[in-house]
C-alpha cells in the first residue's frame, strides 16, 4: 500500500481488526520513510458494478458517493456511525447480490430510501428531496403523508 503522505510504495500494517459488521478489515498502517500512520479499510468486492446514469452514462460503482449522499442526509440526526456504515453495506451487499453487472441509478436511490426510511425519518425526507427534485412545498407534504400512514398501518 502506497503511503498518502509521502508515496513510498513500502508501508507496514501495525494492526488489523475486522469492522463492527465483519463485512471489512481495518487495518492500522505505519510509513518507515516517514514515520506517518494511517487506516485502511479493506472489502470483499465480489464483481464490479457499473451505474447506469438516467441520460444513459455509464461510470462505476462508487461506494463513497452513496456513503456521502447517506451522511448528508443523516447529518446532525441521531444515527450512529455504525448504523449509517451497516445500511451502505447493506445496500452495497445487495446491488453485488443481485447478479447484475449494470445497476440504474434509480435503483440505488430506492434501496437507500428504504434504507433510511427504516432508521431515521427525517434523514428519508432529507434524502427524497434531492433525489425526487422536489420543487414546492405539496411534494414535501406528500411523502409526510406517506410516512404517517405507513406507521399508522404498523400500530
Amino acid at each position: 500500500m502506497r503511503c498518502p503522505f509521502c508515496s513510498d510504495a513500502e508501508t507496514q500494517v501495525k494492526d488489523s481488526r475486522p469492522t463492527e459488521d465483519g463485512t471489512a478489515i481495518r487495518r492500522r498502517r505505519a510509513c518507515p520513510t516517514c514515520g506517518q500512520r494511517f487506516t485502511t479499510v479493506e472489502r470483499v468486492q465480489l464483481r464490479d458494478l457499473v451505474v447506469v446514469k438516467a441520460d444513459g452514462r455509464r461510470a462505476p460503482f462508487d461506494r463513497e458517493k452513496l456513503a456521502r449522499s447517506i451522511r448528508i442526509a443523516l447529518r446532525k440526526r441521531p444515527v450512529s456511525e455504525e448504523q449509517i456504515e451497516q445500511m451502505i453495506s447493506g445496500i452495497a451487499r445487495r446491488l453485488e447480490a443481485s447478479g447484475e453487472g449494470e445497476i440504474p441509478t434509480a435503483l440505488i436511490g430506492e434501496l437507500a430510501m428504504e434504507a433510511l426510511h427504516t432508521v431515521d425519518a427525517v434523514g428519508y425526507v432529507r434524502f427524497a428531496s434531492v433525489y425526487r427534485d422536489f420543487r414546492e412545498t405539496k411534494d414535501f407534504s406528500e411523502i409526510l403523508t406517506r410516512i404517517d400512514d405507513s406507521k399508522r398501518e404498523v400500530k
